[in-house]
């Protein structure tokens, strides 16, 4: 695993041994951030909260290509550690915020409008992306203006609208599926 583009760009990350943790392919991540990137433009000024950051890849991806500030969310030890390695290796830890927690705890701890993008990598098969998407909009931690992404196994089925926020796009790559979320206002 490699960070994609940026100043970081070509970079190793540390990963996960054994069957818990699958972080997102290099090829599906090049293919999210091409669509974020066509969407939102520059990165730079961007605000990031990562949920079930796993690896960390999906932020560390977005900070190397400019974003101001992000915020890694993970309930495991494990996961900090490694979040805080990759950080490290890419020179980006001035940048982030490692927070051991319980994600929608963590939601809670959150002012309004905190975030431009959000990412969601939650672990398959348990409806975790849908809560998760459920208390991001009662917490409103989401900007206005900001883009959701969410990662699920290809089976998985989310709600067309989930509070304020609908699905705009949705992309397979294999048995990963990527559903992209903004202010139904935006469409």
């Amino acid at each position: 695993m490699r960070v994609i583009a940026g100043t970081s760009r070509g970079r190793r990350l540390a990963s996960f041994k054994g069957r818990d943790v699958r972080p997102t392919p290099d090829r599906v991540r090049e293919a999210l951030f091409s669509i974020l990137q066509s969407r939102l433009g520059d990165f730079s000024e961007l605000r990031v909260l990562d949920l079930f950051s796993g690896s960390g890849a999906l932020a560390i991806e977005a900070l190397s290509r400019g974003a101001k500030a992000a915020c890694l969310v993970d309930n495991a030890p494990a996961s900090a550690r490694v979040i805080r390695e990759n950080l490290e290796r890419c020179q980006l830890t001035e940048k982030a915020q490692v927070v051991t927690k319980d994600a929608f705890l963590a939601l809670q701890d959150f002012t309004p409008e905190t975030f431009d993008l959000v990412f969601l990598d939650p672990p398959y098969g348990k409806k975790l992306a849908e809560m998760a998407i459920t208390e991001i909009c009662k917490q409103g931690v989401l900007h206005r203006d900001g883009t959701l992404c969410a990662e699920t196994g290809a089976g998985e089925i989310l709600p067309k609208k989930n509070g304020h926020l609908q699905i705009f796009d949705q992309r397979r790559y294999g048995s990963v599926m990527i559903h992209f979320l903004c202010d139904e206002g935006l469409i």
